[in-house]
């Protein structure tokens, strides 16, 4: 069964996987104080280069985008050219990596860049910042419509800057409570204008970014994280969540992505207003590529794509503790578990 886990996968004309196995995002915190990607993470990535995709660390595209300490960035030369480091060395093994480009929106803190919070409505967050427990988030100050604007120039300027930077394209985080999240769940966004009040203003934001980078990089470069069920960071959802991204995924269906990925730390969860699973969610909606993720083994991914429930799967943790995780597969090797204690260094 896991053979399937190996075979190639063509995501479009501009990108083809040497397997269905790709590196998850991983959220490692350990760039620079400049946030630019260190000499420990060329070769960390540089590991795990067997993988069919490797998505980067969630990387900032601007400092206000900041929530989390020592995250990589992708709007500094110098942050650009660290990340080339990095590719250069995945290329050179033979894989392929997408940076995944975030705002985190109302988990912002000013501690990091010195400014306003911003986020889809002002509606803060209850609690204090991972990491960094003395710091306890903030109200945001609502985007303006001039303001909105901006952003979305600097979503395509970033994914410019990372195929400057040589990455094979980007993934737009639009899941797990953060910017664009905060537009498509009502919780987070109260809005009165055209970015608010109805599936199709809500959802207008996560389709503006995803044009202009595509119009920026190509289509077939670019990929979109979204997290139908309102599970983090984020109050619980209901049926008004799923007219926005019922609206959302029949829009992107007229788009050509390289794919499309769900954002969940646990694809085990159930919502009542999508009728039971995430992906089951997604896959019943979206006719692209999509990607599965959410504490699968490889045996159950290659099951679910056995079963056509997704057709590549995202694995997280097990790469963490496994960096030549592909290569234990084929040889039917056992995997080592993964414990919290391997967050501390990067393997």
């Amino acid at each position: 069964m896991q053979d399937i886990l190996f075979t190639p996968y063509p995501l479009s004309d501009d990108v083809e996987l040497k397997n269905r196995i790709m590196m998850a995002p991983l959220t490692r915190c350990m760039a620079s104080d400049e946030l630019v990607p260190t000499q420990a993470m060329v070769e960390y990535y540089e590991r795990r280069a067997d993988a069919g995709l490797i998505i980067s660390e969630a990387t900032i595209i601007r400092p206000d985008a900041q929530g989390y300490p020592n995250v990589p960035g992708i709007f500094t030369q110098a942050q650009i050219e660290g990340w080339r480091k990095v590719t250069d060395a995945v290329h050179a093994k033979g894989g392929k990596m997408f940076c995944q480009l975030w705002h985190v929106g109302r988990v912002a803190h000013p501690h990091f860049f010195g400014g306003e919070v911003v986020g889809a409505s002002a509606i803060g967050l209850q609690g204090t910042v991972p990491r960094m427990r003395e710091l306890t988030y903030q109200v945001p100050k609502a985007l303006s419509t001039e303001e909105i604007a901006q952003v979305v120039a600097d979503y395509a300027k970033a994914a410019e800057n990372a195929i400057e930077a040589g990455f094979d394209g980007v993934e737009i985080h639009g899941a797990n409570g953060y910017l664009i999240d905060q537009f498509l769940h009502h919780s987070a966004n109260q809005r009165t204008d055209e970015y608010g009040g109805t599936a199709q203003n809500r959802a207008r934001f996560a389709l503006e970014v995803v044009d202009a980078v595509s119009q920026r990089i190509g289509a077939g470069r670019t990929a979109l994280r979204v997290s139908p069920g309102a599970y983090f960071l984020l109050e619980p959802g209901d049926e008004q969540d799923t007219h926005t991204f019922d609206y959302l995924l029949n829009e992107l269906n007229k788009r050509t992505l390289a794919y499309l990925h769900l954002g969940i730390f646990d694809d085990a969860m159930e919502f009542d207003y999508l009728g039971g699973k995430a992906s089951a969610y997604l896959r019943e909606r979206y006719q692209g590529h999509l990607v599965g993720v959410g504490s699968y083994t490889p045996e159950q991914g290659a099951q679910a794509i056995a079963d056509k429930r997704f057709d590549i799967v995202a694995i997280g943790r097990p790469f963490i503790a496994n960096p030549d995780l592909v290569s234990k597969l084929k040889a039917g090797q056992q995997l080592t578990a993964y414990s919290e204690e391997m967050l501390q260094q990067l393997y």
